[in-house]
């Protein structure tokens, strides 16, 4: 893996996650908590999207679309977890 594709790799997660965050919470998460968020959804929709038949478009916005409904996934399930 290249630096490039590291920091892309870091801000496309850093992104999801704090869109995630607003969505869910109403507020960002911090930063390293935004990525890791962002990257684990990311992960879990790259898994789940397309068992469901779903594929969102390439590039730049569709990673970031993608780890970003991933994240709002796991934000749920986290905090369903949390009230019980």
């Amino acid at each position: 893996m290249t630096l490039e594709s590291l920091l892309i790799f870091l801000l496309v997660g850093a992104i999801a996650g704090w869109l995630a965050g607003l969505i869910v919470k109403g507020r960002g998460l911090g930063l390293v908590g935004n990525i890791v968020i962002g990257i684990v959804g990311a992960f879990l929709a790259g898994w789940l999207l397309p068992q469901l038949g779903l594929y969102i478009g390439g590039g730049l916005v569709g990673a970031i679309l993608n780890a970003m409904i991933g994240a709002i996934i796991l934000l749920v399930i986290i905090m369903a977890i949390r009230k019980t």
